[in-house]
């Protein structure tokens, strides 16, 4: 499989200490497949360090220009990273940790994911480039039901900002 639109979008990535290799081998692939890449961080491995520290800069950067980039954040479950990279507007981030590939698929037809957020303790080093170049691959259907939502998810953001001012 080829990926066909990611080499014109900025793909921004970040994990903490449990997802520190999986960021890192899966950078070394998009850097390879020739995609433009900004590591967030961490930048070495450290077993105290915090998921929202990095994940919070890769979802800033996505939430600032959401057409022309995409997030890929590691964690251990995925879950904690997705939570945080979710705070930001614009942000659709989705979370796999294994299972049907589906899963991938919806997230980005129905729902226009623009980050992905990996569990990598359950997703296999095997696998891992397979997932995400599949991911990369799903469009959006652009489908009526598919946009109202979306656009649905977008006001809550206006009423969070509304109720912050």
């Amino acid at each position: 499989m080829k990926i066909k639109k990611i080499l014109t979008k900025k793909i921004y990535l970040a994990a903490d200490h449990a997802g520190f290799e999986a960021k890192e081998q899966v950078k070394k692939f998009l850097i390879d497949l020739g995609a433009e890449v900004e590591d967030m961080g961490a930048f070495e491995y450290n077993k105290t360090d915090d998921y929202p520290d990095w994940i919070s800069k890769a979802a800033e950067k996505v939430s600032k220009n959401p057409n022309k980039s995409l997030g890929i954040i590691f964690g251990g479950s995925g879950q904690g990273e997705v939570m945080v990279a979710n705070r930001y507007p614009n942000v659709r981030a989705t979370v796999y940790y294994d299972g049907p590939r589906e899963i991938l698929e919806l997230s980005k037809e129905h729902n226009n994911a623009n980050i992905l957020s990996i569990g990598a303790r359950f997703v296999s080093k095997k696998y891992l480039n397979d997932i995400v170049e599949f991911w990369l691959n799903q469009e959006f259907s652009d489908e009526e039901r598919h946009s109202r939502r979306i656009k649905k998810i977008e006001e809550l953001d206006n009423c969070r900002k509304k109720d912050e001012a």
